[in-house]
């Protein structure tokens, strides 16, 4: 058997369902053959067959400085000679949870789990055991990680594989939870334990919070004695040095993270205050566990990251972005069709109709777009260029510290070609 895409697609199917560890990595909302990747530099990646692409996905942001990056890696070198998982208490957990905690203002204390929907789903249990109360509020098209009482009004690979929720869960797990529409504050009662967002929802493309809505729904938890949750598994510390809490100047009760603080390994992370954190065992009656958790490669590689960024960079990154995004949007409409990419901080969005229109405020008028068919004739133009997007028009694209001027103008002409196809298609 060749080293092809299609061959080692074609084994994978043989062993792993559809072919992939995680749908949306599947082409099945845009059609065709997954790409197999065999190796990343900075901004690009490589495929079996030889083939490298301008990476947008950067493992849909855990890649902040890009992939392999020389001092992540010989940190990685240096930590893995010395255990990969004992079970036990290491320093390196409490260093990067020092540096957490140190860079997010109201941020005491936090506990390190293996995934973010690992983070989201416990912190939801700490607001349950905390407040007494049993009601989640959730928003339309946020994704939140495939634990039962989230899947129900998923974005991300959810929305795009059609599914309302998820077969395999019952409407018992599901009967606490309430959906309202993003960038409306909902009126709660004293039923309600927490409210769930993620500050810029980038699950179904990326709508950003309206004025006001974050700020809003810090005052109505207030007001009935619920818990905030930020879903930071994407902003946290992507936004800014100290994520969503110092972009929007709105303080949650509890934080989510994940991907960035991993370095590209495995990991996640909730807290809040000591308060409400000492309800978790062995100090309170919220049980939590995991034997990979505060994995001693994993925290060695956040660590090593987050020690090599700092607000000055960010701000680049931002006004990079933001070049990029009206230089990608102006090529896209030259070339036949009309495009938005919102962007908020680093975070970009991209939309693409035939018609002029708005930039969606709340997943309704995001769906719209996303289904409209367009974009999988440009993802697969973009991908026939040596330019890689998320295979689903429900992702966002991510910029890394380490894509140059360079690699974004590329992306830029290769875009143009790449809506002309896709708009005769």
């Amino acid at each position: 058997m060749s080293d092809s895409n299609a061959a080692w697609f074609e084994r994978a199917q043989a062993v792993i369902p559809g072919g992939v560890d995680s749908p949306v990595r599947s082409f099945s909302s845009v059609g065709g053959t997954p790409y197999t990747v065999v190796r990343g530099r900075g901004a690009y990646v490589e495929d079996v067959e030889g083939t490298t692409y301008i990476d947008y996905v950067q493992s849909y942001g855990a890649s902040l400085l890009g992939h392999a990056h020389p001092e992540v890696v010989e940190t990685l070198r240096a930590a893995v000679g010395d255990g990969t998982t004992f079970g036990a208490p290491t320093p390196g957990e409490v260093l990067l949870a020092e540096m957490i905690v140190g860079r997010v203002a109201g941020l005491e204390q936090v506990r390190f789990v293996s995934s973010g929907t690992e983070a989201v789903m416990s912190a939801v249990r700490l607001a349950r055991g905390a407040t007494g109360r049993d009601k989640i509020v959730k928003f339309d098209g946020c994704y939140h990680g495939h634990s039962d009482a989230l899947l129900v009004a998923g974005g991300s690979g959810v929305a795009q594989l059609g599914l309302p929720g998820s077969a395999g869960v019952t409407s018992g797990a599901v009967s606490d939870t309430i959906v309202a529409r993003y960038n409306h504050v909902p009126v709660l009662d004293d039923q309600v334990a927490a409210v769930l967002v993620e500050p810029v929802a980038a699950n179904m493309n990326l709508v950003a919070p309206a004025a006001g809505f974050l700020q809003g729904l810090r005052d109505e938890c207030d007001r009935v004695g619920a818990l905030l949750i930020f879903d930071e598994v994407i902003t946290g510390f992507r936004l800014a040095p100290g994520g969503a809490e110092q972009y929007f100047g709105v303080t949650p009760d509890l934080w989510c993270f994940g991907k960035v603080i991993g370095g590209g390994l495995p990991i996640g992370a909730f807290g809040g205050s000591k308060k409400i954190l000492s309800s978790l065992a062995p100090l309170g009656p919220v049980y939590q566990a995991g034997t990979l958790s505060g994995n001693p490669l994993a925290t060695a590689a956040g660590t090593r990251v987050l020690g090599l960024v700092n607000g000055d960079q960010y701000d680049i990154l931002a006004s990079r972005v933001a070049t990029f995004a009206n230089e990608l949007q102006a090529a896209i409409r030259s070339s036949g069709l009309y495009a938005r990419c919102p962007v908020e901080g680093p975070l970009m969005g991209l939309y693409l109709s035939r018609d002029e229109f708005e930039t969606p405020t709340n997943f309704r008028e995001a769906k719209i777009l996303c289904d409209n068919g367009l974009y999988a004739a440009f993802f697969h133009a973009m991908l026939d260029r040596g330019v890689a997007l998320a295979p689903g028009a429900y992702e966002i694209l991510f910029v890394s510290f380490a894509h140059s001027v360079e690699d974004l103008a590329t992306t830029v002409h290769r875009a143009a070609e790449s809506a002309e196809v896709a708009a005769t298609s």
